[in-house]
């Protein structure tokens, strides 16, 4: 079947798994068989995990159709996803229930069937009215429900006002992708750079800025057919502004974006101002004062005769200041403006510095791919090593290993790592054999002692009790890095951005004991976690607590999410000598082992 390529929509496999997922929640949500609902859900898993975007196999419905999970009914769907737009039972369904129904499944705790028993008795389906109704102790008298549902349900409702119209960092790197490879095909477009707190590296993002430059920016005819063009981009809902320089929109998703034209001699002296921080500018423009010049968003100008001495580029404005250039990730008005000065500024580590990613899953438990597969991609990425760390047995939603399969794992992990080197002109890679292990709520690991002591590496992880008070957590997470073989904590404070906070625990104490014990402490990359933060990574290093960045990857796509590892401990000022991840093969098992 053709399409023509105007209707061919730019989504990803990331925003069409989001469609088909949101279509089984509101499919159950309407009483639906749950064999239907299954089959979106399980279309969206297989999309999710896709190596190819669905949007380059649509004309070939042969390789759709040799997708697990996708059937000739799913097919349809897509076919008339990229022809007209929408699913048109999705679409039904939001025209039934009203959009605002969607949005109540974003409240932590508040799934499919409590907002259908809601509904079903209220006919709310919008958070006011929901929150309404706990309220007014509506929300307990409801079937399996109680007070202390109500009262977490008002919790969940809170946290998410607080943090809405927040977006994570990949959701916004991937529409500025999007964004800059439509602009760069309008005419007299040179330049197209993000700045704002994406550039920084923000955990989240509230909108996206995006720097446009080239030679015909100058010229007013020129602007106006870049700004036409912009207006085309897929997805635009809404124009909030259009002006001479600058076009503001909100996209399909919500977030707002600021397209700033400029012309080239101003590019430098924009970069830095809409890069940020507030604050970092604020400290900028107090130096440049104080040195005699005005510093703004067009150049850096002689304060006495106004004429701009430098704004093409970032390096000649820091130059022009008397300071080492600052990378955008450390523009947070935290020392940096100092350090730049004395020429202290840190090598900060570099993603070409990590030798290993040693937080992996594989079929054996809740990942994708198998041993064999996750190596290649570690290979291929150019490691020198790599780490299968499948889950334990308290994760029986995951098919976590229990001490019989985790010694029979490591066996195959050993034999997979044999096997792969057995070419001695291909780059060899060491694979690690380790363990994802849960923390138990009494702080006990969730595999005996015999069985740890076998494996590489041991990732001792909370993923259960969040609800313990801070005290309690923080005798839990002592205790488990006081077992010696506890390698690394994994995403030390439990939080997903956007979604749940981090739990409580004393972190000083915590940061003591892993010193005390060897215990390094896990910068988690994936973009829902980064976990440590910045401030915590910080505070590791203060502590001289060595870190490891890791993807946490269930699929061989989620590697490349390092990079988002890697400007969190940028932010947080780390070096390679900070990151056990960037030493040699030998010198790492120490490490994990205690050595380091």
């Amino acid at each position: 079947m053709q399409f023509p390529l105007q209707y061919l929509l730019p989504m990803d496999n990331k925003a069409i798994a989001g469609l088909l997922y949101e279509t089984a929640d509101l499919l159950e949500i309407d009483g639906q068989d749950s064999f239907r609902i299954r089959s979106y859900r399980n279309a969206a898993e297989a999309i999710e995990a896709l190596p190819q975007q669905v949007s380059t196999l649509i004309e070939d419905p042969k390789k759709l159709l040799a997708v697990p999970g996708i059937g000739k009914g799913m097919l349809a769907n897509l076919q008339h996803l990229f022809r007209e737009g929408n699913i048109e039972v999705h679409a039904e369904m939001l025209k039934k229930y009203r959009p605002s129904m969607l949005e109540l499944l974003k409240i932590q705790g508040l799934g499919p069937k409590t907002i259908a028993l809601i509904w079903s008795a209220y006919q709310v389906c919008d958070i006011d009215g929901v929150e309404k109704l706990a309220r007014e102790g509506k929300i307990r008298e409801l079937p399996r429900m109680g007070e202390k549902h109500e009262q977490k349900l008002l919790k969940a409702i809170e946290d998410y006002r607080r943090i809405g119209g927040r977006f994570s960092l990949d959701t916004a790197e991937q529409l500025a992708d999007k964004l800059i490879a439509h602009l760069r095909e309008a005419p007299g477009v040179e330049k197209v750079t993000p700045a704002g707190s994406l550039r920084r590296g923000r955990e989240t993002v509230g909108d996206l800025d995006i720097l446009v430059t080239g030679k015909g920016c100058s010229a007013d005819e020129t602007r106006q057919e870049i700004a036409q063009h912009l207006l085309r981009f897929p997805g635009l809902m809404e124009v909030i502004a259009q002006g001479e320089n600058k076009v503001s929109f909100r996209q399909r998703n919500g977030m707002q974006v600021d397209v700033r034209l400029l012309p080239p001699e101003s590019f430098g002296a924009a970069m830095q101002y809409f890069t940020g921080s507030k604050a970092h500018n604020v400290a900028l423009r107090q130096r440049a004062l104080k040195m005699g010049y005005t510093l703004n968003e067009y150049s850096l100008a002689n304060l006495e005769t106004n004429k701009p001495v430098a704004g093409a580029t970032e390096e000649e404005i820091y130059a022009k200041l008397k300071l080492d250039f600052i990378p955008p990730e450390l523009r947070e008005n935290l020392g940096e403006i100092e350090a730049a000065a004395k020429h202290e500024l840190p090598a900060l580590l570099e993603l070409g510095d990590l030798r290993g990613d040693v937080h992996m899953h594989t079929v054996e438990t809740d990942g994708r791919n198998t041993i064999e597969e996750m190596a290649e991609a570690a290979r291929a990425r150019g490691y020198a090593y790599m780490a299968i760390t499948d889950h334990s047995k308290n994760l029986a939603f995951a098919n976590g290993l229990t001490d019989e399969r985790a010694l029979a794992h490591i066996e195959r992990i050993r034999a997979a790592e044999k096997a792969l080197n057995k070419d001695k002109e291909t780059k060899p890679i060491r694979i690690f054999a380790g363990i994802e292990v849960d923390i138990l709520a009494d702080g006990t690991l969730d595999l005996s002692d015999s069985v740890l002591a076998e494996m590489d590496i041991v990732i001792a992880s909370v993923h259960s009790h969040f609800n313990q008070d801070r005290a309690t957590m923080t005798d839990r997470l002592l205790k488990a890095i006081a077992n010696p073989n506890t390698s690394i904590i994994g995403h030390p404070t439990g939080r997903q951005l956007l979604r749940r906070d981090a739990y409580p625990f004393d972190i000083d104490a915590i940061l003591e004991s892993a010193a005390k014990h060897k215990v390094a402490m896990e910068l988690n990359s994936y973009p829902d976690r980064l976990d440590l933060c910045d401030v915590h990574l910080r505070m590791a290093k203060q502590h001289g607590v060595k870190i490891v960045v890791n993807t946490d990857s269930h699929h061989t796509s989620h590697m490349e999410k390092i990079h988002y590892g890697v400007t969190q401990a940028r932010r947080a000022w780390l070096t390679k000598d900070d990151v056990l991840n960037t030493l040699p093969v030998a010198e790492f098992a120490k490490a994990m082992k205690h050595g380091w």
